[in-house]
């Protein structure tokens, strides 16, 4: 039996066409739940007379009690999504249906097997609307003053699609480096040859281009980012998005040691989380 609360849309965003930020507030308040879990939003299809639902990453995190906040991308391709284009012609005031909140694939680790804290560097990867869960990350660590250093890579296509840029600017522009605030933020642009990318001097690639070594120093841009090669004992990476982003990082990371959670070390440790949306 499925479990559901009603909501109503409170806030919404249009970041481009195909892009909108929706905040939904529950209507009888908001359940417990921890970063770098997902919902279900459900929806009426007249079409077809009946609610259907699909997952969603929350955007939003625990410490913030007044809503839920998530970052959707309208499917048109090959064929319109059929919750995604309902969720696109909602106003605020209107009302849709919530699962519980759930999933452990992208939750914070906080301890080691050994049981020690863990104190390694965070790195976050996310493609798209895969950004989602991080920025639930980035909101949680800074609002519980947590002093592991947080690095969030994002990909998109066009700088446009960047739908977090200010806010996790602001976070890095705030950062006073190690046993402070630490934190820094990349994005990376995989179409910089086209017209309305033109302005864009960041990273270009895809966004798993972060972790390719450089043939002659051995360096990828992520270890000349931090200062250091990142390894399983200093960093642990969790990632979101399409399933090619996710096998393009684990394959660069996999000389240097790394391991998903699904295929931890005799000790049980690991360096790699990692949630696919496709």
């Amino acid at each position: 039996m499925v479990t559901e609360m009603k909501a109503k849309v409170v806030y919404r965003e249009m970041l481009k066409v195909d892009l909108v930020i929706i905040r939904l507030v529950p209507e009888k308040g908001m359940p417990q739940y921890k970063t770098g879990q997902f919902l279900t939003i459900g929806l009426p299809i007249p079409s077809e007379k009946k609610i259907v639902r699909r997952a969603y990453s929350i955007a939003s995190h625990p410490e913030n009690s007044d809503y839920f906040e998530f970052v959707i991308r309208w499917v048109r391709k090959p064929l319109p999504g059929r919750v995604t284009t309902e969720l696109f012609y909602l106003s605020v005031g209107d009302e849709v249906s919530l699962g519980e909140p759930t999933g452990a694939a992208l939750q914070i680790s906080d301890k080691l097997p050994n049981g020690q804290k863990d104190n390694r560097r965070v790195v976050c990867v996310g493609g798209g609307t895969g950004l989602a869960p991080f920025i639930a990350f980035a909101k949680h660590f800074h609002d519980i003053n947590d002093k592991r250093e947080v690095v969030i890579l994002h990909g998109a296509s066009y700088v446009d699609e960047l739908s977090y840029k200010r806010l996790l600017t602001d976070l890095e522009i705030e950062s006073r480096g190690r046993d402070k605030w630490n934190f820094r933020y990349r994005a990376a642009i995989s179409r910089p040859k086209e017209f309305f990318n033109r302005s864009w001097n960041g990273h270009v690639g895809r966004v798993e281009s972060f972790f390719k070594a450089d043939k002659k120093t051995g360096l990828s841009p992520i270890d000349e980012m931090v200062g250091e090669e990142i390894t399983p004992d200093n960093t642990i990476v969790y990632i979101c998005g399409y399933q090619g982003t996710i096998d393009g990082v684990i394959e660069s990371l996999d000389s240097r040691g790394f391991v998903t959670e699904h295929e931890k070390k005799p000790d049980g440790s690991f360096g790699i989380k990692f949630e696919s949306y496709g």
